[in-house]
């Protein structure tokens, strides 16, 4: 099995806050796993009707708050493309949750089995979700399959990891806090298993103790944040996950840009 972190759609740029973190454009951050048998793609960040109609697909104000590049060759069907694949050959996506920049790319890949938390899909197909959702990124009709974890699944101390049919190999883990039904990603390679954490922290420094967010990032986690205390008590959890068990996961969130380019280079990000 081989997996590619993929940037799908870069935005603001922001500085760092330690001297080797220079100035960087926030990310989409994106798994695409190759198995024997077909694609595996975590995430989709922005997609192809984005970069085309970004104010009728995305709305203005998002927009302009957060500066995408649009940038067609950021896609994640115009990146697997070139790598030799076409979009028929993602059989399945699993998602973190379905906020605009994490949703996107759907439209692109009409056949695949999209996987999410039953929370998430019933928040963002209600109509009074409409400022947080983004309903063109599903108006295609998406083969959904959705979950409701309950205890019984235990991941690394995690009593409601869910399998997703996909073989041994991957988990959709509730990290609560940031939207209704918000999971994380993990996927085996080999013997060390990669935690996409989505939103559920934005600066790797917050894996620290004590933590130390990003001054920008920071403001915005906590003004997209649906529950605060479940958040807070997500990541203490997933701080000490990175202490008990740091020869056998590796976390990462989706959006920050050092994290990815170390990630890409072979080596986690400093901390």
């Amino acid at each position: 099995m081989k997996i590619h972190h993929l940037n799908c759609g870069s935005m603001a740029k922001i500085e760092g806050t330690y001297a080797q973190a220079a100035p960087a454009h926030t990310v989409n951050h994106c798994l695409l796993v190759e198995t024997a048998d077909e694609l595996v793609l975590v995430e989709t960040g922005l997609g192809l009707a984005n970069v085309r109609d970004p104010e009728g697909t995305l709305e203005a104000d998002w927009v302009r708050f957060a500066q995408p590049v649009l940038d067609e060759q950021e896609t994640a069907v115009r990146q697997i493309e070139r790598l030799g694949y076409s979009a028929g050959d993602v059989g399945h996506i699993l998602l973190t949750h379905l906020d605009v920049d994490h949703s996107g790319g759907l439209p692109d890949f009409p056949e695949a089995k999209v996987h999410v938390h039953a929370a998430e899909l019933d928040a963002a197909l209600a109509e009074s979700a409409a400022g947080r959702y983004r309903p063109a990124h599903w108006a295609h009709g998406p083969k959904w399959v959705s979950y409701n974890p309950e205890p019984g699944d235990e991941w690394f101390g995690f009593t409601a990891a869910v399998p997703v049919g996909l073989g041994p190999d991957f988990r959709l883990v509730p990290l609560r806090g940031h939207t209704p039904g918000h999971m994380g990603v993990a996927v085996r390679q080999d013997d060390r298993w990669l935690l996409h954490c989505g939103d559920a922290y934005y600066y790797h420094r917050e894996l620290d103790l004590p933590p130390q967010p990003h001054p920008v990032l920071d403001i915005l986690q906590q003004s997209a944040e649906f529950d605060r205390d479940l958040r807070l008590g997500t990541q203490a959890r997933l701080r000490e996950l990175t202490r008990t068990h740091p020869e056998q996961i590796t976390l990462f969130n989706a959006h920050d840009p050092w994290d990815l380019q170390h990630h890409q280079n072979g080596s986690p990000a400093m901390h």
